[in-house]
């Protein structure tokens, strides 16, 4: 019995035993602490989380730390498995104690957390506002850095992902930099869809990741944010439309155009102008063409259309241009100190008109002034004026540029004093009674009294060349400037006209005014003029020559000549000889006087030329040829010691039944040789010069030059005949040919001659080729026949007769000439056959006779009688 008892209470013991073993092993395994981590998101704080190995209920933790056992751990309960704590400086021992329910502490554990154990991860960001511009299709994006919470200067980026439709299709993701300034700074990006916003519905997150580079631990990027969204139009029950709305795009762009319909409908298809394009499904409500390359529209744009039946459609505009070029050549200046004026060149045209032209203003940053520049885009006349401002000079402008596609600007500093234009010179005015001065007068409109003005007073006449006189003075305001001109000519109508710029610093020169016209007075004539004479055959008169004097020098109107003759003092003829004579003749019998020519106008008379009529005696005067200068003529002639006071070449033309008209040259005593030039010379045509030595007793004589400004080919040749003619020659004489036929000098003959017959359509000899032709050339002048010997007897030859000169051949003369037969020839010619028959006769006959014997023999020999032939004895033989 007890034996059982005890059994039973060992057997109870041993039971009692294994189940408190088998619980101390379950306690020692439940709540057993692993997987601690610790993430800090601001580098000050880190949370650390731990898993526990059971599943059961347990009670509070004891979390407690240390760093490197400097300091008394820190300890504290959590009924959670997750601690904020400071980030250590250095490796942190953590003592992490799990307890029961009871709070009897059942498990510990020990961790050494360090540095490069710790994970940075930066809070999840915030969007503060998705803000969309439909106009543009552009989102706003805004949200808060939380730069407050990190040192000043790390680098903080930010990766933002935009969706679209209602599958949220990734569009794009960009990553966005900024700096970190240890403040809370609200950061702002924008975003422009290559899509309508209302096409479709638009989403939007954003993550941060912030480089530390001090930070020894892995960095990750933060957690995307909550999505934010931008719904289209297709999500509203009612929403329609064609979208964009006549917006404006550039060249060259690609754009995306969508239809959305109500509920119900169903889009039949989309075109862009005539073109139809494929769509794009976006969603139930909504779809897109794409349009690529877009080229410039018209100016009314290019209409898209959408058609949801036969009868129902919607549509919208697209305007296609250009972004406005930068404008070129900016300047500024004023006209009257009142308005500053501003051109440009606005480059290329933008494609762009109405209410989405390209709008230009002008802005001075010294005043902080600003004007709207009215340009029209079709005549691109870019001026825009401001208004000069009180006591300011300098001006710094900027020139504004912008259309829908984009904007521009030029800018330009300018001191007005330096930009002067001014207006055109008004009210111009000449007045003067002086025959050498005038006085002119004209009005600007402007203000000019802070400047002086330099002007350009242009004079011109009909007889003068464009001279221009500058005249420097003060500005005024809205005033009328004079100026005095001097120095003029004499009865002269002029021309007038002033400019105006500013005098110290040009700028520009301002138009021409009017034209004003001003004729001086008359005053006596400069010089009296050129003369000479020529005593008459008989030596009892002398007429007079004079040349009319030149605009300049008569300084009037020249309304007679007097002409006087003075022997020692004493008068011997007086005559008054109006215009327009230009000679006279004065009776002188044997005598000889000092003549003397005085031309008046109404204003006086000029000084006196004089000229004496003594021409001395000259001996042995030769006649040279002038040299042909083409347009001229060109003589030389010895120096003359004794000739003191020059030369005078006189000529007139060598041929013609009227007088001719007489022109002269002086020349001074150094001079040998000149140039002779007339407008009356004519190529062709021989004029005569006669060289005069001027003494102080008289003219004399020296030589007689003939030539020609231009040889030319004489104008026919000489007329000739034929002599005489004979079997083997022919004589041909010719006339000469008249001085104003020959128009040059006469250097010879070309006879030309060949057999031919007289024929109209025949060419001439020297066009013919004919291998037979020869020429003769005479350059005797003198001879005036010549026979032409070795021709063939009763032949008809041509003959060409020319003459020439410098200038070239004359046109031919032509004859035509048949040569006499040859008599004695002929006999010959019969006679010689003759003989020739008669001696073969004589010669045959000689050998005949000597040769009878052989010719019988040959042609006729004898014949045999038959019966004495053998063969016919041998044939009768055989018969027997």
């Amino acid at each position: 019995m007890w034996k059982n008892s005890s059994l039973r209470c060992l057997l109870a013991l041993t039971i009692l035993c294994l189940r408190s073993l088998i619980y101390s092993q379950e306690i020692g395994s439940v709540g057993h602490t692993q997987n601690l981590k610790c993430v800090t998101h601001n580098l000050r704080k880190m949370i650390c989380t731990w898993d526990v190995s059971s599943k059961g209920r347990h009670g509070q933790t004891d979390f407690c730390y240390t760093t490197n056992g400097l300091h008394p751990p820190v300890c504290f309960k959590t009924k959670e498995k997750r601690v904020e704590i400071p980030v250590p400086e250095r490796a942190t021992t953590v003592t992490i104690t799990t307890n029961s329910i009871s709070g009897t502490a059942f498990a510990t554990k020990e961790f050494e957390i360090h540095k490069k154990d710790i994970s940075f991860v930066p809070l999840t960001p915030r969007i503060l506002s998705l803000t969309p511009d439909f106009s543009t299709s552009t989102l706003n994006l805004k949200w808060s850095d939380n730069g407050s919470v990190f040192p000043y200067g790390l680098d903080a980026f930010w990766q933002i992902q935009i969706l679209r439709k209602e599958a949220m299709e990734k569009v794009t993701q960009v990553t966005y930099y900024s700096k970190l300034t240890h403040e809370d700074i609200i950061l702002s990006w924008n975003w422009t869809s290559d899509m309508p916003l209302e096409c479709t519905s638009h989403y939007v997150k954003i993550r941060c990741y912030i480089n530390v580079t001090q930070f020894v631990g892995p960095k990750d990027w933060s957690d995307w944010s909550p999505v934010e969204e931008v719904p289209g139009i297709d999500t509203e029950p009612n929403g329609s439309g064609v979208f964009p709305q006549d917006t404006v795009v550039a060249v060259g762009s690609d754009v995306t155009i969508c239809c959305v319909h109500e509920e119900g409908q169903q889009i039949q298809r989309m075109t862009y102008g005539p073109e139809i394009y494929p769509m794009i499904h976006l969603s139930s409500r909504s779809s897109a063409i794409r349009v690529l390359n877009a080229s410039a529209s018209d100016t009314s744009g290019t209409n898209v259309v959408c058609i949801l039946s036969e009868d129902e459609m919607d549509g919208t505009v697209l305007f296609v241009g250009y972004a406005p070029d930068i404008p070129q050549n900016l300047s500024c200046e004023t006209s009257n100190f009142l308005i500053i004026k501003c051109t440009w060149k606005p480059g290329r045209p933008s494609g762009l008109y109405g209410k989405r032209r390209t709008k230009y203003s002008l802005f001075e940053r010294i005043s902080g002034k600003n004007v709207s520049c009215e340009v029209n885009e079709i005549n691109r006349d870019c001026v825009c004026g401001f208004p000069v401002l009180a006591d300011q000079k300098t001006y710094d402008f900027i020139l504004g540029v912008s259309n829908p596609i984009g904007q521009t600007e030029s800018s330009l500093l300018v001191d007005l004093t330096q930009r002067v234009n001014p207006k055109t010179p008004e009210k111009l005015t000449v007045s003067g009674n002086s025959s050498t001065s005038v006085r002119l007068r004209w009005f600007i409109n402007g203000s000019f009294a802070e400047i002086r003005l330099l002007c350009q007073i242009e004079i011109s006449s009909g007889h003068s060349e464009r001279k221009l006189d500058n005249v420097s003075m003060p500005g005024g305001k809205f005033s009328t400037y004079t100026a005095q001109l001097n120095a003029l000519h004499p009865y002269t109508k002029y021309q007038f006209r002033v400019r105006c710029s500013a005098a110290d610093h040009f700028w520009r020169w301002s138009g021409w005014s009017k034209i004003e016209e001003h004729t001086t007075l008359e005053a006596p004539p400069a010089r009296g003029p050129d003369i000479w004479r020529e005593r008459s055959p008989s030596g009892k008169s002398l007429k007079i020559f004079w040349k009319p004097l030149s605009l300049s020098e008569a300084n009037g109107k020249i309304v007679s000549h007097e002409v006087s003759c003075h022997l020692l003092e004493t008068p011997l003829e007086y005559k008054e000889v109006t215009e327009p004579s230009n000679s006279t003749e004065i009776k002188l019998g044997k005598n000889d006087c000092v003549i003397s020519v005085v031309a008046k106008n109404h204003a006086g008379s000029s000084p006196p030329s004089r000229i004496t009529s003594v021409e001395l005696p000259s001996d042995n005067v030769k006649t040279d040829r002038a040299v042909a200068m083409g347009n001229g003529i060109y003589i030389s002639w010895n120096s003359y010691p004794n000739m003191t006071c020059g030369y005078i070449v006189k000529w007139c033309h060598s041929s013609g039944s009227e007088p001719c008209s007489v022109d002269w040259q002086k020349f001074p005593s150094n001079t040998t040789d000149a140039v002779i030039k007339s407008a009356l010379f004519r190529p062709g045509v021989r004029y005569n010069f006669s060289l005069y030595g001027c003494k102080s007793s008289g003219y004399q004589l020296l030589k007689n030059i003939t030539g020609y400004t231009k040889e030319l080919p004489p104008k026919r040749a000489p007329n000739f005949t034929v002599e005489e003619t004979s079997s083997d020659s022919i004589l041909v004489k010719w006339e000469d040919i008249p001085i104003e036929d020959c128009q040059g000098f006469l250097e010879g003959y070309r006879l030309s001659f060949a057999k031919g017959e007289k024929d109209a359509l025949k060419p001439r000899l020297s066009e013919s080729g004919n291998p037979e032709l020869k020429v003769k050339n005479i350059t005797d002048l003198t001879k005036k026949s010549l026979k032409i010997l070795d021709l063939q007897g009763k032949t008809s030859y041509q003959l060409d007769l020319q003459a020439y000169t410098a200038g070239g051949l004359s046109p031919p003369n032509s004859l035509y000439v048949v040569t006499k037969e040859d008599s004695v020839g002929l006999i010959i010619a019969i006679l010689i056959p003759v003989a020739v028959v008669v001696l073969l006769g004589v010669v045959a006959s000689i050998f005949c006779y000597r040769k009878r014997e052989w010719i019988k023999e040959t042609f006729y020999p004898e014949i045999p009688n038959p019966e004495n032939s053998k063969a016919l004895q041998f044939q009768k033989n055989i018969c027997e």
